[in-house]
């Protein structure tokens, strides 16, 4: 089976292949934003997370304080549904759902997403952990990884996929997060982190595991 580096990668080349002149814009638009350090002011390793209260995909609101009473918690935020990168990674993490729990940590994924649109019905019966929405980019920007989004990409969004990110994220269309994710000890410090302005890399689940069984 592919870990998830594998699949992302593979997905990049499809995408190259099938539109090359705008996979070229999207590598040097995140060349830029490397060099211009975006994502550096992300809460780094031994800070304290910062709290935070968002609802659930049926509208009920879950805060990282209550979270961290049951243990160790997982937080990766991701750009939405429509995401093809986004969805790889949500399902390599509902995989490894069992020895998040069995390590005695909880998961919760954040996108800038309404509520009753984060997920369809079936996607939220099959996921196992919290999906939370952050509409208006507001724990993103606390946690130091909200993006704005360059032109080009919102008008490919807008035209070649005719997606609406004022309607589906509520008001805001212009952040996105960086899609990143981090360790909280119980005492709700990072312990681990993964933050890559590039929204086609994201963490390995097995260095999650690895981070996690290092808590203890």
């Amino acid at each position: 089976m592919k870990n998830l580096k594998e699949q992302t990668d593979a997905k990049i080349e499809e995408g190259r292949l099938k539109n090359p002149d705008f996979m070229k814009r999207v590598d040097e638009c995140i060349a830029e934003s490397k060099a211009f350090e975006q994502g550096e002011n992300a809460i780094r390793i031994g800070e304290e997370a910062p709290k935070f209260k968002l609802p659930n995909a049926r509208g009920k609101n879950v805060s990282l304080e209550n979270l961290l009473e049951n243990g160790p918690v997982v937080i990766t935020f991701y750009r939405g549904n429509w995401c093809p990168y986004c969805n790889l990674q949500i399902k390599a993490l509902q995989d490894i759902l069992g020895e998040i729990h069995e390590l005695g940590a909880n998961l919760v994924a954040i996108s800038p997403q309404v509520p009753d649109e984060s997920l369809t019905k079936d996607e939220i019966t099959e996921m196992d952990f919290g999906v939370l929405s952050d509409q208006d980019a507001k724990v993103a920007y606390q946690y130091g990884v909200a993006w704005e989004v360059p032109e080009f990409l919102a008008e490919h969004m807008r035209v070649d996929r005719e997606l609406d990110l004022e309607k589906i994220n509520n008001g805001n269309g212009t952040m996105l997060p960086i899609p990143a994710t981090f360790v909280l000890g119980r005492d709700g410090i990072v312990k681990w982190r993964f933050v890559d302005v590039d929204y086609r890399t994201r963490s390995e689940p097995r260095d999650i595991i690895d981070a996690l069984k290092k808590l203890f």
